[in-house]
């Protein structure tokens, strides 16, 4: 049965399952980590400011759904997920097809040029024919659709995915938009495509990936040294 999650939760699992993977070091993850990941500004969309609260309030509600798994410590709880890949899980990912739903957790719906470049950090794709080749895969996973294609707006060149883990376009997040995954309603957007628009995206999406690191970067000497002086 396909899980369901709210706009915040998805946040949250789509942190939890980035950073295992990047930053493994790091992994489990403090509710201070959780919230600096969760309000980055980059790979992020919509980029939001939540507070301590909310991310406990939500890390709660994860655990009530057995999503979670709360690991104490000396210094401070830690999370990590029940999502997928794990015994607590019926989701069984290969390494591109997790790669590709948490970004889509992170960022939204995006064509597969833009999950190439977004998922790369997680799971090497040497060509956008292994991104098509996962959708493909996630759109019909064992009788469960995870992923819808979306209609392809006027004057863009590819279509976008969305996961179907958070749908839900009504919920008030006060933090930033609802995102719209409706796959039956087309942006009226006017924008025009140029030959250079899609390489230019690529270069933006690989600034923003490289950014990203360096965030993770920094997070993580940041954490050896609370460990060092504590």
């Amino acid at each position: 049965m396909l899980v369901t999650l709210t706009q915040l939760q998805a946040r949250v699992i789509g942190v939890l399952l980035e950073k295992e993977v990047t930053t493994p070091e790091q992994y489990p993850l403090s509710l201070n980590s959780i919230t600096t990941a969760c309000n980055q500004k980059s790979n992020r969309e919509p980029v939001m400011e939540l507070t301590e609260l909310e991310v406990q309030n939500t890390l709660d509600e994860l655990r009530a759904k057995n999503m979670i798994f709360e690991q104490s410590g000396s210094r401070a709880t830690r999370y990590k997920h029940r999502f997928c890949n794990t015994e607590f899980s019926d989701l069984q990912l290969t390494p591109q097809q997790l790669a590709i739903v948490c970004v889509m957790l992170l960022r939204g719906p995006q064509t597969p040029g833009e999950l190439r470049t977004r998922a790369q950090r997680m799971a090497g794709f040497t060509h956008v024919d292994e991104v098509e080749k996962a959708l493909n895969e996630l759109m019909d996973f064992n009788g469960e659709q995870l992923v819808v294609r979306l209609e392809r707006e006027p004057g863009k060149r590819e279509s976008r995915y969305a996961q179907q883990f958070y749908k839900d376009t009504n919920e008030a997040i006060s933090h930033g938009p609802a995102v719209d995954y409706s796959a039956s309603t087309p942006s009226t957007s006017s924008a025009s495509f140029t030959p250079n628009s899609a390489s230019q995206e690529a270069r933006i999406a690989a600034l923003e990936d490289t950014v990203e690191q360096l965030r993770d970067e920094l997070q993580q000497l940041k954490q050896t040294l609370d460990d060092l002086t504590g």
